[in-house]
């Protein structure tokens, strides 16, 4: 996959005076059946995290509370997008570096995955990756 594939996705908003409601439906809003969930919290302020591509797991990520940003990046082209609202995610396919940066005091980062974790998966160098894109590996 591409840079060019991720996509941000605006998610349902149901208006209420007593709060509004938004979700995600897996294989409607996400183009992936959810087998995985797991969430960032208590990330100090400014602080980075992650740092990985993934081989064959699609990822889709929702600041749920306060920002951050998400570098991307495919080995050739990157850009940074920049997360602050529970009703807007971040699809990011496989083969695709990430980087979370910046995060607000008290933000919380959800991640749903189309695949159960599998360290094998990881890419841990942006060196690695670009071998691996490559060599039409991922």
């Amino acid at each position: 996959m591409n840079l060019q594939d991720c996509k941000t996705v605006q998610l349902p908003i149901i208006p209420d005076e007593r709060g509004n409601l938004s979700f995600i439906e897996e294989c409607n809003h996400i183009p992936f059946r959810i087998k995985r969930t797991y969430w960032l919290y208590d990330v100090p302020g400014g602080e980075r995290r992650a740092g990985y591509a993934l081989r064959a797991t699609d990822d889709f990520v929702v600041a749920m509370s306060g920002s951050f940003d998400v570098l991307l990046t495919d080995g050739i082209a990157e850009k940074t997008v920049h997360l602050n609202r529970s009703y807007e995610g971040l699809y990011i396919p496989r083969g695709v570096w990430r980087e979370f940066r910046n995060f607000s005091t008290n933000s919380l980062a959800m991640v749903l995955s189309s695949e159960h974790y599998d360290a094998a998966q990881y890419v841990r160098g942006i060196d690695e990756l670009k071998v691996l894109k490559a060599d039409g590996k991922i």
